[in-house]
């Protein structure tokens, strides 16, 4: 890519080209959670494992042929909606204290329509499927010269607004359109694995199983903390030493408090879910560079609800506090300013794609550039807005909002993925040259 000067410009409402693509949620997607008959969010009460033991009981009264009839009821109405539907039944039993500590041997009947009995079908994106990231597959065979196998990341909310990490795959084309794979027949949320053994116990590990498509597999609240949602994942392809992870970072929300914490992956079948320590990670938004900075760790992160902070660390997982990057200064961000994913490295430095919050709370997204070697060093910013909420399109689960957590380069164009009014996404690109041309200093 050619030199570019900073400050030629034309408007930054004009550089960005809107692609004729929308993700939109589908409340026919579902997956299977545990039904636990309960009145309070955590272990049961002696009320609630009466319930239990009532349900139970009256699944074993029926008579070997009305349960054998009742099975094949709930078959005809679920099977087909998920995979290894019976071996879930079962799987969901066995998994039950209760049912082994009170409860003689049950037949294969009792066991599949007890586990059927403490299940439930959710429609994870029932209500929004937005805030999206983007990044290269790990796999890029077969692709053409030029073009880009990547994976999207979209933040789910179903019934009771509880939030939830979705995928879509699909394609950059040499001239920079993207199409997005159709979505798998089945959804499913993974296997937890924990504790997991090191000296992090305080993460869990989740594991989905091999093969299938990315479409399927969804990250569900696992923990209290993440009890009512996992919330927009900033995703980063991470280099270190010749080797790749792929990071994001996220909010966990357990309907009063938040916390930051960070997800990694290889492969997108194996996931480890950890919280973050340290100041800097009790807000939200943190997003990491792609690799280390004159030997650190470094994040884009905000810490006083109204700007932007430099962060470094030697440890991934701890954050102390930051040194002040950018504040609000131009009247579609004088609410707050916050960061919209990781900075994207160029020759000119780090793009920093950021949100604006202005006057009756419209979310738009705006940019900075940031030094390649002291990104603490701000080079310059847009003065107006990339994207802004269109009259014709401002209405949603939260009007006036465009967001996305994260875009990519691919040759000398960006490839931003973005929610309109937290409930569907579109996709856009930009030329690099054009933008940083409409930088002010």
């Amino acid at each position: 890519m050619t030199a570019v000067r900073i400050g030629d410009a034309l408007s930054p409402s004009t550089l960005v080209k809107r692609q004729a693509l929308s993700l939109r949620p589908d409340p026919a997607r579902v997956v299977m959670r545990h039904f636990k008959p309960s009145t309070e969010p955590r272990d049961l009460t002696p009320t609630d494992t009466k319930r239990v033991m009532h349900i139970v009981d009256r699944v074993l009264a029926l008579d070997p042929p009305s349960a054998q009839q009742q099975l094949e009821e709930v078959l005809e109405n679920f099977e087909g909606r998920h995979r290894e539907l019976l071996a879930t039944f079962e799987t969901r039993a066995d998994a039950m204290e209760i049912v082994h500590s009170v409860y003689s041997p049950l037949t294969q009947v009792q066991r599949r329509l007890v586990g059927a009995c403490f299940l439930h079908e959710y429609s994870f994106e029932a209500a929004a499927l937005f805030n999206p990231s983007i990044v290269a597959h790990p796999d890029q065979s077969a692709v053409a010269s030029g073009g880009c196998r990547i994976i999207l990341s979209l933040r789910a909310v179903g019934e009771g607004h509880v939030s939830s990490i979705t995928f879509r795959s699909g394609m950059l084309t040499p001239g920079g359109s993207v199409t997005i794979d159709p979505t798998a027949r089945f959804a499913s949320i993974p296997h937890l694995q924990r504790p997991v053994p090191g000296p992090r116990s305080d993460c869990v590990e989740v594991q989905f199983d091999a093969g299938g498509d990315i479409s399927e597999r969804v990250i569900f609240p696992v923990t209290e903390a993440q009890s009512n949602g996992i919330e927009d994942a900033r995703f980063v392809a991470f280099e270190d030493g010749g080797s790749r992870t792929f990071y994001a970072t996220y909010t966990a929300y357990n309907g009063r408090a938040i916390r930051s914490e960070l997800l990694e992956t290889r492969d997108f079948e194996r996931f480890t879910l950890t919280p973050l320590k340290g100041p800097a990670t009790h807000n939200k938004g943190m997003a990491l560079f792609p690799r280390k900075i004159n030997g650190h760790y470094a994040m884009i992160g905000r810490q006083d609800n109204e700007s932007l902070y430099l962060i470094y660390s030697d440890d991934l997982y701890a954050w102390d506090e930051g040194i002040a990057l950018l504040e609000p200064r131009f009247p579609w961000e004088f609410v707050q300013i916050g960061n919209c994913g990781s900075p994207i490295e160029l020759e000119e430095g780090w793009l920093l794609l950021t949100h604006g919050v202005g006057p009756m709370r419209r979310y738009c997204i705006g940019a900075a550039l940031l030094d390649k070697e002291n990104p603490a060093k701000v080079l310059a910013r847009l003065p107006e807005p990339l994207l802004r909420p269109e009259r014709s399109a401002r209405e949603g689960y939260v009007p006036n909002v465009v967001y996305t957590c994260g875009a990519m380069r691919q040759a000398d164009r960006i490839i931003l993925p973005y929610a309109v009014c937290d409930t569907f996404s579109n996709f856009a690109t930009m030329d690099i040259g054009e933008l940083l041309r409409a930088m002010v200093p």
